[in-house]
């Protein structure tokens, strides 16, 4: 791989840097002594061990918040506004250091990583604006008398992440529960600890000890916060069979509103009339190639293009992938950085195997760039398979890589029932200048966050979530924040208002 490698991350942010969990305000080990290994998957090579956390260490983090959480809660959307305001500056102090943790640990791309910081300083910044004017309502119910509904928080709630987005997960998953007024115990994915434990340390001298808690390990703490009787709000970003799961197990232990953010199979279609370029643009950055190697739930990985312009379409997406860059994370001319683990690495290169075994046309990618070995880091080049028909895994499984699924199609009633014969319904998008099709094909489209002429981009205050199995829940709007509140109704029965 020929690529520039910037400032050395991992002697400046990694190497003789002791990463601790941080419960009640304090950075300590796990009970036990437990640790987990991370690695660098641009090299595949160990970076550090960190704490792992256990059942004991979920315990002790939920009494801290429990204890925390009633003061927390007492200073209002105004007080904890103000703590959001010095979390942003922290945060802000500190960008280059989780956008390169997120580099070295995760492989985004270190100006992919940059941006989610930005995108999480926003956040943190935007949620008390929208927030703040957020009330219960009057309902005239009976004549004479008041009747009215409130919000109160839940009181400790578990956040359980997924590894595509480390650092920005870790802090924008969060804000919409803090905001609330909970206190919360996060634990990132195992793969990607430690931009999560560097918050942690940051998040200690802005928040009252106990409301913001961060655990890592791996299926022991995610269940053991799951499972705890008095933890009645989980949230969960991740794959489905871990989804179904965490439901399955936190029903075990009492009645809990669980939230899902899952996975996605997600339909892209392009009309004969669709701007062409603006299409392929939106084909290729809708994968997220540059941003995670195309380890997103919301990429558009199910392509259909009508049959004018199929070919074209196909030729200048490969010509477009075909000039990526693929190189460590936190090289200086990198478009595309690793995939997560080696173990994530063989699953999708499986995946390939399926599509070439199955018949379709594998237009470009598809193997490691430059030669290059497994052992060297987790690469695998931007692949498109072409002429992909419904019956291939490789056009009905979440690949959740930088993997690509294109086919043709003639009829309008076709293309919009293949587009929804999935179990997963997160994102569609669709291109056409006909607004009359826009909204018609959209409506019918089977996802919880469709595009027109547009992909891959968040806006923030609209709701983000899935249909189907893709989820349970919505994120980044006020439903989000209502969410991680109890409603409640009080009735005031109004006696002599004459006298």
């Amino acid at each position: 791989m020929s690529a520039t490698t910037a400032a050395d991350p991992i002697g400046t942010y990694v190497r003789g840097h002791a990463f601790k969990l941080l419960i009640g305000g304090e950075l300590c080990d796990a009970a036990d002594g437990a640790t987990l290994q991370t690695v660098d998957p641009s090299t595949g090579e160990a970076l550090t061990s960190v704490p792992s956390a256990g059942a004991q260490d979920v315990a002790r983090a939920y009494e801290a918040a429990a204890a925390a959480q009633p003061d927390w809660e007492d200073i209002g959307v105004e007080g904890r506004s103000e703590v959001f305001s010095r979390l942003a500056a922290a945060i802000q102090a500190n960008e280059e250091r989780l956008a390169a943790l997120d580099a070295v640990d995760g492989g985004l791309p270190l100006a992919a990583a940059r941006v989610d910081i930005k995108i999480s300083l926003a956040n943190i910044r935007d949620w008390p604006t929208l927030v703040r004017w957020h009330g219960g309502r009057t309902i005239p119910a009976s004549p004479g008398n008041l009747h009215y509904t409130s919000y109160r928080p839940y009181g400790v709630v578990g956040k359980i992440l997924a590894y595509n987005h480390p650092a920005m997960f870790a802090i924008t998953r969060t804000l919409a529960a803090l905001i609330a007024g909970n206190a919360v115990i996060l634990k990132p994915a195992p793969q990607v600890p430690l931009s999560a434990l560097a918050l942690g340390e940051i998040a200690r001298d802005v928040f009252p000890p106990g409301v913001f808690n961060v655990l890592t390990g791996g299926a022991e703490a995610g269940d053991a916060i799951v499972t705890h009787p008095a933890i009645k709000r989980i949230g969960f970003t991740g794959s489905v069979p871990t989804g179904l799961k965490i439901q399955q197990r936190a029903a075990t232990a009492a009645v809990k509103h669980v939230s899902l953010e899952l996975g996605g199979k997600n339909p892209m279609i392009v009309f004969p009339d669709a701007d062409l370029d603006a299409a392929v643009d939106g084909a290729v950055s809708g994968m997220n190639f540059g941003v995670c190697a195309g380890q997103s739930c919301g990429s558009n990985s199910r392509n259909y293009v009508h049959g004018e312009i199929y070919d074209d379409f196909v030729s200048r997406v490969a010509e477009r992938l075909e000039a990526m860059r693929v190189a460590p994370a936190y090289a200086d001319d990198v478009d595309m950085g690793p995939l997560v683990t080696r173990e994530h690495y063989q699953r999708v290169m499986g995946f390939v195997r399926s599509g070439n075994e199955e018949g379709a046309r594998l237009v470009t990618g598809g193997d490691r760039p430059n030669g290059s070995t497994e052992d060297g880091g987790f690469f695998l080049r931007p692949t498109l398979f072409a002429d992909v028909s419904p019956a291939m895994r490789v056009g009905r499984e979440e690949i959740f890589g930088p993997v690509m699924a294109m086919a043709s199609w003639d009829q309008t009633e076709e293309v919009i029932a293949a587009a929804n014969d999935t179990e997963l319904g997160l994102t569609a998008s669709v291109w056409t200048q006909d607004l009359t099709t826009a909204h018609r094909v959209a409506s019918r489209l089977q996802a919880g966050y469709v595009w027109v002429n547009d992909t891959g981009r968040h806006y923030w205050g609209t709701p983000f979530g899935g249909a189907k199995n893709s989820g349970l829940g919505r994120e980044e709007s006020t439903e989000e924040y209502e969410s991680y509140m109890e409603l409640k109704a009080v009735h005031v029965i109004l006696r002599g208002r004459g006298g």
